[in-house]
């Protein structure tokens, strides 16, 4: 009864791994004023990771990282190693703590929209070293079109991104959210999560396209990452 408490939280929720599903966790962060925010991204498709993470600042070129080709570790699913990438989400305290952890290559993009297509730029050697803490209890996700469960958790994120040739950028306490979703059934898609959309942002802009040809193209908000809206 004891490990069942430890692995669940209050909804009956938990954020360890569900066997024979496509699953997904994503974690964001952004700062009061909406000038810059991160994101880190996993999730997990048969015996193959998706990873994508950005960070993205008013006036800046995005850096954007994705690699959607990783073997699954069986051992450790949440560290993914990919050619000159170490990335991982390792949870510390279940439904209480995270850290968000890479070492890699960032493209440095002056045209977020570029991260739609072939997401060609500058090379540039980036570190998240991020810690994520809940703030709140998990909320159930209104029901999605792919028919997948899962969940989203408001909380703050401490740490540092290192990025060559700039000075560090500072986290303290910032506000987050983090989602987890996976499928129910004998379904294995999944789909996009989809964010309120932005009725108005500041601008800062963190793009991406997958492999099944879906897109999240997300702008940043006083209040988070939201989905972005072409009028």
């Amino acid at each position: 009864m004891a490990d069942f408490a430890a692995n669940f939280g209050t909804g009956g929720l938990h954020d360890g791994r569900h066997p024979g599903s496509v699953e997904e966790w994503v974690f964001a962060a952004w700062t009061a004023d909406a000038s810059l925010g991160v994101i880190s991204g996993h999730r997990i498709v048969g015996r193959t990771a998706w990873y994508w993470a950005a960070l993205a600042r008013a006036d800046r070129p995005l850096l954007h990282i994705t690699d959607f080709d990783v073997p699954v570790r069986l051992a450790d699913p949440f560290i993914v190693k990919g050619e000159a990438m170490w990335a991982e989400h390792m949870r510390e305290a279940p439904m209480e703590q995270w850290t968000i952890g890479n070492e890699t290559y960032a493209a440095s993009l002056d045209d977020p929209e570029d991260a739609l297509g072939r997401g060609y730029g500058t090379p540039t050697p980036i570190a998240f070293d991020l810690e994520w803490y809940a703030t709140a209890a998990e909320q159930h996700l209104a029901p999605q079109p792919d028919m997948s469960t899962g969940y989203e958790q408001a909380g703050v994120v401490h740490g540092s991104i290192e990025i060559l040739g700039e000075p560090a950028v500072e986290l303290t306490e910032v506000p987050a959210c983090r989602w987890h979703r996976w499928t129910t059934g004998d379904d294995t898609s999944l789909g996009q999560l989809i964010l309120p959309a932005a009725v108005a942002h500041s601008g800062v802009r963190a793009p991406f396209r997958f492999p099944d040809g879906s897109e999240s193209d997300l702008v940043l908000t006083a209040d988070g990452w939201h989905r972005r809206v072409i009028t």
